[in-house]
């Protein structure tokens, strides 16, 4: 289903709770990029989240169109194009709004790493 190295598109909703919910059962680093076809600095920045899922072959990086699926962007309470949702074992644990390239690198370099502080045995 996923591929390593590649940025994921989500078309349905379906697809979306598949590919989150094996990312999640993965405990790696999940980076979605809640995008649209008319927003300028999300075509800008797209090539560059692209190459940057090349380079994090151990991180899952998803793309959502909010027109496209515009369920899941209500529900993740999307209010600007493009945001960055960082999630760990399902849970938020960052978001960046806009098309910052410095701050995407920085955060999933971050990231990216486990802690073995936040694991948990439940």
């Amino acid at each position: 289903m996923a591929e390593e190295g590649q940025v994921i598109a989500c078309h349905k909703k379906a697809e979306w709770d598949a590919h989150l919910a094996k990312a999640k059962e993965s405990g790696k680093l999940i980076v979605v990029d809640f995008t649209a076809s008319w927003c300028g600095p999300c075509r800008a920045i797209a090539p560059y989240f692209s190459e940057l899922a090349k380079n994090h072959p151990g991180v899952v990086f998803l793309k959502v169109d909010v027109d496209e699926l515009n369920t899941v962007a209500t529900e993740w309470e999307i209010n600007a194009m493009p945001t960055f949702v960082f999630m760990k074992r399902g849970e938020t644990v960052h978001k960046i709004v806009g098309a910052d390239k410095s701050a995407l690198l920085k955060k999933i370099e971050e990231l990216k790493t486990p802690t073995a502080a936040t694991t948990s045995t439940a």
